[in-house]
């Protein structure tokens, strides 16, 4: 009996013992367990660290104050640092302007079609100053275009007429136009824009004539045409005519011993030497 109870009272002891044993190892495992979730989360953050906080380092690297546009702009293509001081200031459109080829074109026309002008009108000034019995006359005074431009024309084709007796000259005898000598039936034409005043088959001692009213350079201009062939006229009185139309052809009718056309230039009321002013104003 008592051999029975010993060794039961043994296995007693043992499991008491083991029981004892066991409870500080679970107690020191169960603290064991947060400390190293703790220690690998700390390790974690600390490898963060040092990969990120050299790279934002890098990247945010302070601008000098003094630093240049040029060197902004290498740092970072995308910014543009103004300086503080820098004002806007308003847009004045009217200190610029923009020219066109073409404009450059034209004007360069212009300006050789006015030096030939000038020069067509300083040999008619010769021409007329030679003869004249009155005095030459003042050239410049008769422009009232810029020559060349087309808006006065010569009344005949260029080079199919030669100049007669005008205003000026020993053979002027009150003569109150230009005489230009052409064949019967050459094209006559509208010296400039305008309207016609006159048209007649039989117009006091012109004989067949044409009177246009112009303005001019905002002058008051008309222009005669005169021993028109019969039959000829083109245009009738109350028509507007445009510069260079077609308006008649040359002959002798009326008082006259020979085909030409009678050309004269009244300004303001005022007769004016044609030639100079064809030169003037025509080029």
């Amino acid at each position: 009996m008592a051999a029975d109870i010993e060794p039961t009272a043994n296995t007693s002891e043992k499991s008491l013992k083991r029981s004892r044993t066991a409870a500080p190892r679970d107690v020191a495992r169960k603290m064991i367990k947060p400390m190293r979730s703790i220690a690998i989360f700390g390790a974690v953050g600390a490898l963060v660290a040092a990969v990120a906080l050299p790279a934002y380092a890098a990247s945010s690297t302070p601008v000098d104050a003094t630093a240049t546009l040029q060197q902004v702009a290498a740092d970072d293509s995308q910014s543009l640092v103004v300086a503080s001081a820098a004002t806007a200031a308003p847009l004045d459109r009217s200190t610029y302007s923009a020219t066109t080829q073409e404009e450059i074109d034209k004007k360069k026309a212009e300006e050789a079609a006015a030096a030939a002008a000038a020069e067509a009108a300083s040999r008619a000034a010769a021409s007329a100053s030679s003869g004249a019995s009155g005095g030459s006359i003042d050239i410049g005074s008769y422009a009232l275009v810029s020559p060349g431009s087309g808006e006065v024309r010569y009344p005949l084709p260029r080079g199919s007429y030669t100049e007669g007796r005008t205003t000026v000259g020993p053979d002027s005898g009150g003569h109150d136009g230009a005489d230009m000598l052409a064949p019967a039936g050459t094209p006559i034409y509208a010296a400039a824009a305008g309207v016609v005043r006159v048209s007649s088959e039989s117009y006091y001692g012109y004989g067949v004539a044409v009177v246009i009213d112009h303005v001019i350079g905002g002058q008051a201009v008309s222009t005669t045409y005169a021993h028109m062939t019969n039959g000829t006229r083109q245009v009738s009185a109350g028509q507007t005519v445009a510069a260079g139309q077609l308006i008649g052809g040359v002959g002798s009718t009326g008082s006259s011993t020979a085909n030409h056309l009678h050309f004269e230039v009244h300004v303001n009321g005022n007769i004016l030497e044609p030639y100079s002013w064809l030169a003037a104003n025509a080029g």
